[in-house]
């Protein structure tokens, strides 16, 4: 019988080497992204601790830092109060100043 249709073809050799080739890419990004939420999950999932604030600073009474910034030979710390006290590395408290309250908070 003539009328027979004949079977696929067999791909040829440089597109099979080509799909080979997509797929290894597509799993390597599959798991380079797996590979990047994952270590930004674990890395992000917690607090942030502050750094220690050197025992020569002495901050007033009632005054409970939440951020520290290390500049040049001063120390910044913001205060849960909105208060901005500037220090020298040495101790030294240079200045103080009150800050506007953060939208949405209630000041004390």
């Amino acid at each position: 019988m003539s009328d027979m249709l004949p079977s696929d073809p067999a791909p040829l050799p440089e597109v099979r080497f080509l799909k080979i080739l997509v797929t290894a890419l597509a799993v390597t990004m599959i798991l380079g992204l797996v590979t990047i939420v994952g270590l930004l999950v674990t890395r992000l999932s917690g607090p942030v601790p502050l750094p220690e604030l050197p025992a020569a600073v002495v901050l007033p009474e009632g005054v409970r830092p939440i951020s520290l910034a290390f500049a040049g030979n001063r120390i910044v710390v913001l205060s849960a109060d909105d208060r901005v006290l500037v220090y020298l590395r040495d101790g030294t408290l240079l200045g103080e100043t009150r800050i506007a309250p953060a939208p949405g908070t209630v000041a004390p």
